[in-house]
């Protein structure tokens, strides 16, 4: 051991690189156990960034010529100099430096995950439809980076993370360091590994340690090794492995039994247990069990949803804005008919049928029809905001009030706006809860029927690759944050983005304003890109990245779950089934909003000039709801729904004097280098607002959890 000591020395008075590196490899096997999971952790894997422009000091690859099918130059270089659209490279880990020159749409710059990134974000659009409610994200890049970032925006807040990560079987079906792993490469578990357990530890660092689940799908092929790997990261956690049949028919394999079955890991942390649910997913029900009762929108989504569609169904709902009770029911008027010409009640304000966009719609049910149900306490207001023209009206519908009738739904009280309080009633069926098994046997789990066959109903014409059904992930989510309607979910596999859809579903059954974080890069399919290639597109290229996975399928799917339209303005056809059943062309009353990620410049970022880009991880730290302070305000500050931003340490009186008076405020960023005018701007913040330094916290944040994790 000792020569092999002075070797390393020796390596690293040569090359610190190279040394370090040696030196890490060597630590791991020094260390390695004669039992439990041994495997090469294969540094570097990188990442190229084609949209990322060229810099000074960039690590680059040289691109193959266009209309190449074949794999580029492997070499990193760097680049020494940029001038008139060309640089100048060279070769720094050889003795001679090799150098080069070539122009810069020539090559793309690669990031290898142990340098420090300094990552921020651009909105790419949003579906805004619900109100109030908090954004479900979609973050369109390398899942190791976008974790990274949330690493300043989610520390420790993260209730839940659901992943289905690539199975590894061998199929082109994921990317190590640039490039297929095919089924012949020797060192693929370990490649696999290594690339799951990176993102583990930055997983675990976003994990509420004191109450969270982490939820991880995967099939035979790596299943025992995944249990091992989960069990060196998360010692601590209570893990349980569950078996799910997605395919009862079976999947025929040669020589081979058919396969109707995949694994779902669940590890519990903290105090995190199990919710009570009324199917246990594995024995014959006897009778369906509704949890909840649900209360319907008022507001009529998908066809004949306009105000000329229906003129006699666009009226005026009164409320009071103090109490939140509905005093009053207005009548319809003609079509020409403007909305001054309706008079409110003293003490009031008009709720209209407002669509997200601010177009007119209608209601569901008649003026007379509705006052007869808000006699009888029927009604309630949901998400509003005062000053809005816009809210969100809940009733009972038919079905519900037929219920109260023959005891199956039971009026427990009246609450303080005046709405009955109803439950499931013991003249119904079995209200009996219990826990799920480990075992789950519904053909709602069917990936075919549930999963591609109903991305293809969302997107019609448009593909997925083993779409995991809405319902089982749904099922799987249930368990975990059923008694956590707030609960932030996270997805850094997104796929084609079930995960934010399942979340959707339970926010739509109970009410609750859970948020999901979707995560996915923008890779084209396999079998696509040699076409794409051939016809001279790269990575980058507008024609090349519209058919990624984030920009063709993700960020579509997600919209069309929202808007009930399908990507050319048609209505979703089909029904939602199982515990929540309705219209998928009703869609949903939520929020998203879409983001590239980027890289950053540490000296831009912290003369402020990258505000623009660091502005949406703000927001997102301060919970992602409301107005986003998206630019440098001429008074020096500016406040929003959750947050504020002090840049002008000088109009920090006023700054500080407005938060006072407003109510929601979680933070407040303050920009400024020296800490001893912080503390004292921090010290006249209200105890509950939490005062955060830019771009001091950011920067270190990066600085101290930049390189890669052994």
């Amino acid at each position: 051991m000792s020569r092999l000591t002075d070797l390393l020395q020796q390596a690293k008075a040569r090359d610190p690189q190279l040394g370090e590196d040696l030196e890490d490899e060597y630590r791991a096997l020094a260390s390695r156990r004669q039992f439990g999971l041994n495997f090469e952790r294969h540094r570097p894997e990188a990442v190229h960034l084609p949209q990322r422009q060229i810099r000074r000091g960039d690590k680059v690859r040289i691109l193959p010529a266009r209309g190449s099918t074949i794999k580029g130059d492997p070499r990193l270089w760097r680049v020494e100099a940029i001038k008139d659209g060309t640089a100048t490279l060279y070769l720094d880990d050889v003795d001679q430096p090799e150098l080069d020159a070539r122009p810069l749409a020539d090559l793309v710059v690669v990031a290898e995950f142990r340098d420090t990134i300094y990552p921020g974000l651009v909105s790419t659009g949003r579906v805004d439809r619900g109100s109030d409610r908090p954004f479900h994200t979609v973050i369109n890049g390398e899942n190791f980076h976008v974790l990274k970032a949330l690493t300043y925006t989610h520390r420790g807040k993260i209730d839940a993370i659901y992943i289905d990560p690539p199975y590894n079987t061998g199929a082109r079906d994921w990317k190590y360091n640039n490039d297929y792993v095919e089924g012949d490469d020797s060192y693929r578990h370990s490649k696999w590994l290594a690339f799951m357990e990176r993102r583990l530890f930055l997983a675990r660092e976003l994990l509420n340690p004191l109450d969270s689940v982490l939820i991880v799908t995967i099939d035979e092929k790596e299943v025992h090794r995944l249990a091992l790997l989960l069990e060196d990261i998360f010692p601590e956690s209570r893990a349980q492995m569950v078996t799910v049949v997605i395919n009862a028919p079976g999947q025929a394999r040669l020589h081979e039994l058919a396969r109707v079955e995949e694994y779902v890991f669940f590890l519990f942390f903290g105090d995190a247990q199990p919710a009570s649910v009324s199917d246990d997913l594995l024995n014959a029900r006897t009778s369906h069990n509704p949890e909840t009762v649900r209360w319907e929108s008022l507001l009529r989504s998908g066809t004949n949803s306009r105000r000329a569609d229906r003129p006699a169904l666009f009226y005026p709902v009164f409320v009071d804005p103090s109490t939140r009770r509905l005093v009053a029911v207005g009548d319809s008027k003609p079509l020409t008919a403007a909305r001054s010409d309706w008079a409110a009640p003293d003490g009031t304000v008009a709720i209209w049928p407002l669509k997200s966009d601010g177009s007119e719609g209608n209601w569901r049910a008649s003026p007379d029809y509705l006052r007869r149900l808000h006699e009888q306490g029927y009604v309630k207001l949901g998400d509003y905001k005062q000053g809005a023209e816009r809210g969100t009206v809940w009733y009972l519908g038919k079905a519900a009030i037929s219920k109260i009738a023959s005891g199956e739904i039971v009026v427990t009280g009246e609450s303080e706006d005046g709405a009955v309080v109803v439950v499931p009633g013991a003249g119904g069926p079995s209200l009996r809860t219990t826990t799920a098994k480990t075992v789950w046997n519904r053909s709602a789990h069917h990936a075919g029927w549930y999963g591609s066959a109903l991305v293809r109903a969302l997107l019609p014409g448009r593909s997925f690759p083993f779409p995991k059904s809405l319902y089982a992930v749904e099922d799987a989510l249930r368990i975990v944050v059923a008694n956590k309607p707030n609960a932030i979910v996270l997805d850094y596999f997104a796929g084609s983005g079930t995960t934010a859809h399942a979340v959707m579903r339970l926010n739509h059954k109970d009410g609750g304003n859970r948020q999901c974080i979707l995560i996915t890069n923008n890779e084209v399919a396999a079998d696509e890109q040699t076409a794409l290639r051939e016809a001279g597109l790269r990575p980058g290229d507008p024609e090349w990245e519209r058919w990624g996975i984030c920009d063709y399928v993700t960020k579509p799917r997600v919209q069309a779950a929202i808007t009930g339209l399908t990507p050319s303005d048609e209505p979703v056809k089909g029904d939602y089934k199982f515990v929540d059943e309705f219209p998928m062309a009703e869609g949903f009353e939520q929020n998203a909003e879409f983001f590239t990620l980027t890289y950053e410049n540490p000296l831009a970022v912290g003369h402020n000039r990258a505000f623009e880009r660091i502005a949406p991880l703000l927001w997102l730290r301060s919970g992602g709801s409301g107005r986003r302070i998206c630019t440098v305000t001429d008074q020096g500050w500016d406040i929003a729904d959750t947050y504020g931003i002090l840049f002008d340490l000088d109009k920090a009186a006023g700054f500080v004097g407005a938060i006072d008076r407003r109510v929601g405020v979680r933070t407040a960023f303050i920009v400024t280098d020296d800490d001893r005018r912080f503390q004292a701007v921090s010290r006249e913040l209200p105890d509950a607002v939490e005062p955060v330094r830019l771009y001091e916290s950011y920067l270190t944040n990066f600085q101290l959890n930049g390189g890669e994790r052994e």
